[in-house]
Formats: structure tokens, sequence, C-alpha cells
């Protein structure tokens, strides 16, 4: 299957990370706080300067800590200042409901590609784009799954804020919290320039273009073998069998 989105994989495992990675199944990195306490990080600089050095041919985002702008600038500053490949994670919003339009604004003028997150509203999109500096670009992370987990179709916000970043040269929209593997094809139909997908999924990658009947016959002998593990029977008389 012929896609043009660029899939980028989304953990904080470096384990995980270089597997993918020597895949060749993806063409970046992103993480984020979530993601580093699920993988037991305890140190954030050590892990960042090492992902850094391990790929330094690809896109990699690492997001601020800070909750005030102050500090969100010297940590962005700081991070970027790792590699030319290093793209900043502002959130769009703060806990406390504020925008980060300034922040981000300030950030992409002194020259930070900053990948905007976090953001579920077409506002919020637009106020991403606006932020960013073209000369400079940037990324529009759409949190496409969490949208879905609310039970909202999420194609449609995808679709038009694809056309409100390509108003800017360099701006990418990101497709995030991808829950499955179709997830990838409807990012790429809905015009998403990017899509970071965890090591589990990107799992799943190799079953594109299969098809339906073998997919059957495949589920099948997984039950079988699960049940000979199993090592149960269902108990029935005799005569039923006849």
């Amino acid at each position: 299957m012929q896609l043009s989105v660029k899939v980028y994989s989304d953990g904080a495992e470096l384990s995980a990370m270089k597997a993918v990675a020597a895949k060749g199944l993806v063409e970046g990195f992103t993480t984020n706080p979530s993601l580093m306490k699920a993988a037991g990080i305890t140190d954030y600089l050590s892990f960042a300067k090492e992902a850094v050095a391990t790929f330094p041919d690809q896109s990699i985002s690492f997001e601020v800590f800070g909750n005030t702008p102050e500090r969100m600038l010297a940590e962005a500053k700081l991070l970027s200042s790792l590699g030319n490949h290093v793209a900043v994670k502002i959130p769009v919003i703060r806990a406390n409901g504020e925008d980060n339009g300034d922040v981000i604004s300030e950030l992409s003028a002194a020259g930070v590609r900053v990948n905007v997150t976090a953001i579920t509203t077409l506002d919020q999109v637009k106020l991403a784009v606006a932020s960013l500096d073209e000369a400079v670009g940037g990324i529009v992370s759409v949190f496409a799954g969490r949208i879905a987990d609310t039970g909202v179709d999420p194609l449609p916000l995808m679709r038009q804020s694809a056309d409100l970043c390509h108003t800017k040269e360099n701006v990418e929209l990101l497709w995030a919290s991808t829950r499955e593997a179709f997830n990838i094809v409807q990012a790429d139909q809905t015009g998403c320039d990017i899509i970071t997908v965890p090591p589990k999924i990107l799992g799943k990658l190799n079953k594109f273009g299969k098809d339906a009947l073998t997919v059957s016959v495949d589920t099948v002998k997984t039950f079988d073998q699960d049940i000979a593990e199993l090592g149960f029977t269902i108990p029935v008389e005799a005569d039923v069998l006849k």
C-alpha cells in the first residue's frame, strides 16, 4: 500500500525506538511526559541526549515540562539546542485554560522548530498556525484519537486542519493519539503530513495488503493454537459425535 503520510514512532523506550528504526518503518520519533512516565525515565535530559545521538538523521520531538511561559521558554531553548533535528513540543493550552500562543510565537521567531501539541479544536489549530513562523516551520499535532474517544468523528476536523496548515510553507499537520493501524490510512486520506504511531501498532503494518479471507483463516488458526495450549475440552455425550 502506497501512502504519502510520514510515519513517526510514539514512545520513550530506546530499545523499542531502535527496533522500529532498524526495520525502516519510521521517519521520526515523538514522545511526551506520560510516555516517559510509563517507560520509567528518571533523567529526562540524559534520555533526550541519548535519543538525539542515536537518531541523528530523523526528526525527534521532546516536550517541555514547565507550566509557566517563562519556564517553557527556557526548557524549549535547552531542548532545541540538543540538535538541528529536534522539535520542541509546546501544549497549545495550559492547565489553567490560558493558551500558549505567545510562547509559541516567541520560540518560532527565535528559530526553534515547535511541535504544537494537545490540540483538539479548530480554533486551536488556527492559533497554532498563526503562531508559527513560516520560515522556521513547525508541526501542528491534533489528537484525533482522543477526539474519537469522546464519540466524535475526527475526520472532518483533520481535513479542515490540513487545509489550514497548508496555507503556510513548512507547517505540517500531525495525526496524534493513534488508536489502530487503519488510522494511518485515514491520516493519509485526510491530508495529514505525519502520523505518530506506538510500536505495538507499528507491528501490525506487515498485515497491510493481506486479503480478508486469509485474515479469517489466520484468526481460526490462532484460536486452534490457543485451544491446544490451554488443553481444555468441552465434555459432550459420545452419541452426539456420531
